[in-house]
């Protein structure tokens, strides 16, 4: 009769940090915390205001204005000099980043008068947007004055930079600008980047109703 071994199962040792096997928790999908990735005209309003009201709430509005105005992405945002601004003519020189399209934007009144107090009180650095450090915000800066001001706004989700860019490209679709000048206009190289911006756009829908 052969002699029975009972053979015991190791136990592996359970996922740690030490052992590296514990995955960092995975990024929640942007559709599972807010039902769309844009803000309204008036939503991007109530945003700014909040803005205004912090510590430095001229510099803070004047950046977040900047970036919806002109669907800047926070890295192109920060690395805005003095000299793509003439406040004369009235017009910023945009250097798109990820192999975008560099343009030339016009500036209208509320931004140019926002430049021009920004200038005064930041008067010695070749950048815009400057810490109180005297160095260039940090694209984290940026998010966390984003998302803070969100909730300040009291905004029904949360709320990232990328945002602001979205909400540009939004309300000009809306208001009836055509696929190719918003491309140009946002630096987008390739206009399938573009396409979804207009085809949100309600006017695409007008006239479906007669009565």
């Amino acid at each position: 009769m052969g002699q029975v071994i009972e053979i015991r199962k190791r136990r592996k040792a359970p996922p740690n940090a030490v052992n590296g096997k514990v995955a960092p928790p995975r990024r929640k999908p942007n559709k599972a915390t807010r039902s769309r990735e844009y803000l309204t005209p008036s939503e991007m309003e109530t945003l700014l205001d909040s803005a205004a009201s912090g510590r430095h709430g001229h510099r803070d509005r004047t950046l977040l204005l900047l970036m919806y105005r002109h669907g800047l992405r926070v890295s192109e945002a920060i690395s805005l000099r003095w000299e793509q601004i003439d406040l004369k003519a009235g017009l910023l020189a945009v250097q798109r980043l990820k192999k975008g399209v560099p343009s030339t934007h016009p500036l209208r009144g509320p931004e140019l008068r926002a430049l021009r107090q920004l200038r005064r009180e930041w008067p010695d650095s070749p950048y815009l947007f400057v810490s109180e450090r005297g160095g260039t915000m940090t694209a984290s800066n940026v998010r966390k004055l984003v998302s803070r001001s969100g909730v300040a706004a009291k905004l029904p989700f949360p709320v990232h930079p990328h945002m602001l860019r979205h909400a540009c490209g939004y309300k000009l679709a809306n208001e009836g600008h055509d696929t190719r000048s918003l491309q140009h206009y946002l630096g987008h190289k390739n206009i399938a980047h573009t396409v979804r911006y207009t085809d949100l756009a309600p006017d695409r829908f007008k006239g479906f109703w007669k009565d």
